[in-house]
Order: structure tokens, then C-alpha cells, then sequence
């Protein structure tokens, strides 16, 4: 049980952290606040707010992650009218031309003014020496003020370009000025903040591949030569050798290694006559197969390549049949659809615990193909998910603008509801055919 969750929690974390990170990378690249990089959801139990302004958190429930980009979504600061704050106020020094005329509390040089560098909503929080108020009007976008009730006086401070809210739940963000706002960005960069959740995904499945062919010591050969004979075999007993070429099985020519396989599996325990190369001459050397758990063999391995190049190749060429495997899949389903053809959350669970008892090897494989499957679901084209919002930059990109706010979120809106029922629909049918059948 431990070991199963532990599993799932690495693998799924990972995952999503990897794919977060794409998008949090691309958007700093297009000059847009990413104020929140969360793994996980519902209550934060870690929380690191870097200089740059974006605030990095670990949350409770291990199902999942987002980015919360300036302007992006529902990502507002909404602030009722009346609602309690308190707030941290600094003195700005403002530079003045000689002619300028000033009070004569300060140089002729200089001004002092009060500027806001934190907004307090939370009642969790404290500020030390901060100004309580109750808002009457704000503007964190464009005229970057606040106003309120200030000891029963109305008051009126500037905000800081870089100034933070701490949010009701605790939660400490910058505020979202125009500039730096998702809608500021150009088509272009938008589409790659998108696209860079996937992307990664499927970076991260080409290197758990090449990591897998690293820790199985190699990459198997499609060629007809025998690799090794297992002892004791009757491949071992017929005097078999490791580097022999089958080139044919009955007379059936055997190119490459499947067709080798073909062969023998499909004998039916009859013998066979094996045409061998060996060190350039040519022999024949008959078999016969016996049946290991349920497969007809004679006791021989598949060549392995052993190069660092090789190896790599190797991850490369297994991520491919993996997105072709998950291709077929995915066009399988849309051909006949079915719930029992789909996984969530509590399949992925049963997964982990499968490959946490197989060993390392089966982790670092389902981990790859995870991640290239989450890479190719998120680049369908249906609102809420990646493919979505690329689908909504091309139409951005042709329009010469972007669809207004309202229909963004209506079309959003109906994503998410699809995406709910879905996700409901897999995780109960997961539960029916874990515990029912």
C-alpha cells in the first residue's frame, strides 16, 4: 500500500511538475507574471515566493498541478467594497528639477510620496506597522491605486508596479498590471506558453526512455542474431550459440528477430530446422520448442546494443512506438468508444503499484509512458486543455484579435464542464473495475 502510493505520488509528481514547468518557462519568455507555480491542489503546505515575483507552492492533495498566468482565466483579484486590509506602506523618494516647487520638510532635490508594497486580505496574516483600511475602490491593472477608509478618513495610496496581495486563504501573489498580463503578449508567444506543457511531456518521455535503456544495459537488435542461450534450454541442448544468425525456421526465411519469433512461437511444440550463419559458414540444427508460460520458445535472447550512442538511439526510436501505440489507442476509442478503453487517476494508482512490485525498470517505463500519453491528450483540441487555448490563438491570429474576455470564458466554461463529467465518468468506472469485478 505505502509503496504503491509512494509510486503514484513520485510518478504523477513528477509529471506534472515537468509539464507546469513548460509553461511557467515560456511565459516568463513572453514577459507574462506567472504568479503562482502550484504542484498539487487544495491547501498549500509549502510555499517560496522568488524575486521574480512568482510564488512557488506544494499542495495537499497529490492530483495534479497548474500555473496561474497574469489575466489568464478566472485570475483576478477581486475585492469586495468595505472589505478589511491592511497595508504595507513605504516612502518613495520621487526626483525633482530645481524649479519645482516643494515642501520645505525636504531637499530640493528630492520628494517623499507613500506607495503600497503589500495588500493584507487574509486575517491568517499580520503585517508589522501596517495601515488598516477598509476599500471603498481599487485598480491593480492600469492606475495602480487603492482607497479606503483610513481612520475614518477617505485615502488614496499608489500601489507599487510590483506590489503583492495576500488572498483570503492566506496565499501571497503579485498583482497583475496590463503589461504583464497573458492578453499583452503576441500571438506567437502565446501559442508557445501553451504548447510548452506538452512539449515537455514528451522531452520528459524521450530521456525516461534513454534512462531505461541505460538501466537495462542496452538496446535489443532487430537482427536475426542470438544474443545468448539460456542453459539447460533446448536451444542450449541443440548447440546453439550466442552470435548464430537464423536466417530461416522450416525453410521460412527469418530477416529480423520478430520473424524468428514468429516462427517458433507459432510451431505448436513441433521440431524445427533452424538455417544458421555461423562465423561465415552455414548449418542446420534442429529444435524443438517447449511451451513457457503459454508461449512456444527454445531458449534464446535478442542482441543487445550496448553503445552510449546506441542506447540513446534507443530511447528515441521506444518513444516513438510509444506515441504511435498511444495513436492507435486514441483511434481505437474514437472508433468505438468505451469508459473500460480509458484511465484515471485510480488506474494510474493500480499502475504504479504494479510497476512498484516489478522493479525500477517498469517505473521509469510508465513513468515515459505517461507522460507522452498526457502530452498527446493535452494537445486535443477541446477547451480548458492545451489544445485548446491554441486553437483560440490561431483563431486570435487570423481574427488580427482576440475574442473578448466573455467568450473566452463561456467556451472555457463549457470545457471544464465536459472535462468534470469525463473525469467522473473514468474515475467511477476505475472504482467499478477495481472493487466490483
Amino acid at each position: 500500500m505505502i509503496e504503491t502510493l509512494v509510486t503514484f505520488i513520485i510518478i504523477f509528481g513528477i509529471i506534472v511538475a515537468i509539464h507546469e514547468y513548460g509553461h511557467l518557462w515560456w511565459a516568463k519568455r513572453a514577459g507574462i507574471l506567472v504568479r503562482e507555480y502550484a504542484i498539487g491542489m487544495g491547501p498549500k503546505i509549502f510555499a517560496h515566493q522568488a524575486k521574480d515575483g512568482t510564488l512557488y507552492t506544494i499542495r495537499i492533495l497529490p492530483l495534479g498541478g497548474y500555473v496561474r498566468l497574469a489575466g489568464w482565466g478566472d485570475d483576478k483579484t477581486e475585492i469586495k467594497k468595505g472589505q478589511a486590509a491592511s497595508l504595507a506602506v513605504s516612502i518613495k523618494e520621487k526626483q525633482h528639477a530645481a524649479d519645482t516647487p516643494v515642501s520645505e520638510s525636504v531637499s530640493s532635490d528630492t520628494q517623499s510620496s507613500e506607495e503600497v508594497t503589500r495588500i493584507n486580505l487574509s486575517e491568517r496574516v499580520e503585517l508589522d506597522q501596517a495601515v488598516p483600511m477598509l476599500i471603498t475602490d481599487y485598480d491593480f491593472e492600469e492606475a495602480l491605486f487603492i482607497e479606503g477608509e483610513v481612520f475614518g478618513e477617505i485615502k488614496r495610496y499608489p500601489v507599487n508596479h510590483d506590489a503583492t496581495i495576500i488572498e483570503e486563504d492566506g496565499t501571497e501573489v503579485r498583482i497583475a498590471p496590463l503589461d504583464v498580463q497573458y492578453q499583452s503578449a503576441g500571438v506567437f508567444h502565446k501559442m508557445l506558453t501553451n504548447f510548452g506543457g506538452p512539449l515537455n511531456n514528451f522531452i520528459l518521455g524521450i530521456i525516461a526512455f534513454i534512462v531505461l535503456t541505460f538501466v537495462q544495459g542496452g538496446v535489443p537488435s532487430p537482427t536475426n542474431a542470438i544474443g545468448q542461450v539460456e542453459k539447460g534450454t533446448p536451444a542450449y541442448q541443440a548447440g546453439l550459440k550466442a552470435g548464430d544468425k537464423i536466417e530461416a525456421v522450416n525453410g521460412t526465411k527469418t530477416a529480423n528477430w520478430n520473424e524468428v519469433v514468429t516462427e517458433i512461437s507459432g510451431s505448436e511444440g513441433k521440431k524445427l530446422d533452424l538455417a544458421i550463419e555461423r562465423k561465415g559458414s552455414s548449418q542446420s540444427i534442429s529444435v524443438t520448442p517447449q511451451k513457457i508460460d503459454g508461449t512456444y520458445r527454445v531458449g534464446i535472447m535478442q542482441t543487445v546494443k550496448t553503445g552510449v550512442v546506441d542506447k540513446i538511439t534507443g530511447g528515441f526510436v521506444q518513444a516513438g512506438r510509444a506515441a504511435t501505440a498511444i495513436f492507435q489507442a486514441l483511434g481505437n476509442l474514437l472508433a468505438r468508444p468505451s469508459l473500460d478503453k480509458l484511465g484515471g487517476p485510480v488506474a494510474i494508482y493500480q499502475l504504479s503499484g504494479e510497476a512498484a512490485r516489478a522493479g525500477l525498470p517498469s517505473i521509469i517505463y510508465l513513468l515515459a509512458m505517461l507522460s507522452i500519453n498526457l502530452g498527446i491528450v493535452n494537445l486535443f483540441p477541446i477547451p480548458v486543455l492545451d489544445g485548446g487555448k491554441i486553437v483560440l490563438n490561431i483563431i486570435e491570429a487570423i481574427r488580427g484579435k482576440a475574442l473578448s474576455q466573455e467568450k473566452e470564458s463561456i467556451i472555457t466554461l463549457v470545457g471544464v464542464v465536459f472535462m468534470a463529467v469525463l473525469f467522473i465518468a473514468v474515475t467511477w468506472n476505475d472504482i467499478l473495475r477495481a472493487f466490483v469485478h
